[in-house]
């Protein structure tokens, strides 16, 4: 697998949000969104064995936990990122993908977690998730909109809705997008989209999903790679 980075955080995103979390970066992807904080992952890397990989894994959690695979996008990898995340559900931990659902999920092993990124317009990657992984997608699963501008929540309260979402699926997240080049302030400044006015908007429609912030980027510096 071609690797960016692997490193022990606590999660920043999702219903596991703070709890401590090894994560394995893979490099490449096919989408270029407007705000991705992650770009220096979509070339480079190293080249590692899934014996290396999970060497590294075991170094930084020995007793297991959580592990999250996320790129980039990692199934772009997908001949041998499958087997090795059986590999790790095999060893008892719990595994966390993160994907924009743009690749096949079919091929994904039951035990884990799949974490789907649908792109709203804004990220100017829209119209980019598979509708054909909807059935893959378990009560384990979760789905996360990145929320810029008031079309964004539009499109994701309609895409929820309409695809029963609530229904097929753990959590439901809305998500204000981060400035690309935030740094310095931990706080909501950095956010394109202010999180009380995304709060209001799904309070006004009663929509069925939570909001959701990048805690990770409110405890360290939003530019900190590794965290």
């Amino acid at each position: 697998m071609q690797i960016t980075e692997i490193y022990k955080s606590l999660q920043g995103e999702s219903t596991y949000a703070g709890v401590p979390c090894v994560f394995v970066r893979l490099t490449g992807c096919n989408l270029r969104c407007s705000w991705c904080d992650t770009e220096y992952s979509f070339y480079g890397g190293k080249k590692m064995t899934a014996e290396q990989v999970m060497g590294e894994v075991e170094r930084l959690s020995p007793s297991r936990g959580y592990v999250e695979i996320t790129g980039g996008e990692p199934m772009l990898q997908e001949r041998e990122l499958v087997p090795f995340m059986q590999r790790l559900l095999d060893r008892s931990y719990v595994v966390l993908l993160e994907t924009s659902g743009e690749r096949p999920l079919e091929r994904v092993p039951s035990g884990v977690v799949k974490i789907v990124d649908v792109k709203c317009p804004g990220s100017e990657e829209g119209d980019s998730f598979r509708t054909e992984n909807l059935p893959t997608l378990t009560p384990r699963d979760e789905i996360k909109f990145v929320i810029s501008d008031r079309r964004d929540y539009n499109f994701a309260r309609d895409f929820t809705i309409q695809h029963g979402l609530s229904a097929r699926v753990n959590a439901v997240i809305f998500s204000p997008a981060f400035s690309k080049d935030a740094s310095g302030a931990r706080d909501a400044s950095n956010c394109l989209l202010d999180p009380q006015e995304l709060a209001d908007w799904m309070l006004e429609d009663n929509v069925p999903a939570r909001l959701g912030l990048q805690i990770h980027k409110l405890i360290w510096d939003p530019a900190m790679k590794g965290v």
